[in-house]
C-alpha cells in the first residue's frame, strides 16, 4: 500500500499559492494558526484546489494538498495545448476571463491563475483578472469554475 501511495503522489505536482496566518480571538488572547492554498495537477488535465488551517505551515500544506486532491476536475484541452473557446466565471468577488491563445505564446496570466492554469496543462492561454479582487483563493476558484464550463460546453457539442 505504500508504494500505491509513492506512485500517486510522483503523478501529481503541488504548489503552495497563497498561506497566512490567521487568529481566533479566546479567553486569554489569541490562537494562532496557518491557511495554506494549494494546487494540485498532473500537467495532462487534472486540476484541483484545496485550502485548509493547521497549527503549523507543514500541517496546513499537508492537509491542503490532501484537500486539493480530492477536489480534482478533468480539463479539456486542445491539441496545441490550449482551450476551445473563451469563457468567464466569478466566484465570490472574483471574475476570471480565459482566452485561448493561437501559437506558441504561453500563459499569458497572473498569480494564482498561471498556477492553476500551468498545472491543468494548458500551454497556451491569455487570462485577466476583471475584478479588482486580489484574494489568490478566490481567484483560483474562480479559474477552477471557468475550466469547468469547458467541460460542459465540450460535452453539449459532441
Amino acid at each position: 500500500m505504500a508504494g500505491k501511495e509513492k506512485n500517486k503522489k510522483s503523478e501529481f505536482e503541488s504548489k503552495l499559492v497563497d498561506l497566512a496566518r490567521v487568529a481566533r480571538v479566546v479567553a486569554g488572547g489569541r490562537r494562532f494558526s496557518f491557511r495554506a492554498v494549494v494546487v494540485v495537477g498532473n500537467r495532462a488535465g487534472k486540476v484541483g484546489v484545496g485550502v485548509e488551517k493547521g497549527a503549523n505551515v507543514t500541517l496546513a500544506i499537508e492537509k491542503a494538498t490532501r484537500i486539493a486532491k480530492n477536489n480534482l476536475i478533468n480539463v479539456f484541452i486542445t491539441e496545441n495545448g490550449s482551450i476551445a473557446h473563451q469563457v468567464e466565471a466569478k466566484y465570490g468577488a472574483s471574475r476570471v476571463l480565459l482566452k485561448p491563445l493561437f501559437g506558441s505564446r504561453g500563459i499569458v496570466a497572473g498569480g494564482a491563475v498561471r498556477a492553476v492554469c500551468d498545472f491543468a496543462g494548458i500551454k497556451n492561454v491569455s487570462s485577466k483578472i476583471i475584478s479588482r479582487s486580489r484574494n489568490k483563493l478566490n481567484n483560483a476558484r474562480a479559474t477552477i469554475l471557468a475550466l469547468q464550463k469547458l467541460k460542459a460546453h465540450k460535452s453539449t457539442q459532441i
